[in-house]
């Protein structure tokens, strides 16, 4: 029998977090989208920090980044927040497009990770 899907939804149009067969999946955006997009990608970083202290996880236990950017000439700035930031000893998967972005948005992050 399949594991039940939990969601967290806050919203009629999306859920905030879905868990399935032991993997999160959510998608972060910066709280205060007037920052630059540094301010932006650090904001979105913590903020998935805070998703894997609530689900009571470790960032060795993100599996995959799907990270999308207003603009490309930002790459070197996410990669060096990046850096700083991930457990380089147990990297989730990475891919980084450019796309056009809701408002003032510089970053959008989809996000999965194993939990127990």
């Amino acid at each position: 029998m399949a594991s039940p899907i939990q969601r967290k939804v806050s919203s009629p149009r999306y859920a905030d977090l879905v868990v399935h067969a032991n993997v999160a999946r959510w998608v972060e955006v910066a709280s205060d989208s007037t920052q630059d997009s540094v301010g932006q990608i650090e904001q979105i970083l913590s903020q998935i920090d805070q998703m894997l202290d609530d689900l009571r996880c470790r960032r060795s236990d993100l599996l995959e980044v799907i990270i999308y950017l207003a603009d490309l000439q930002d790459v070197p700035a996410l990669n060096a927040a990046w850096d700083a930031w991930i457990d380089s000893a147990n990297p989730p998967s990475r891919a980084c497009v450019g796309v056009q972005l809701q408002g003032s948005l510089k970053a959008e992050f989809i996000v999965r990770a194993a939990v127990a």
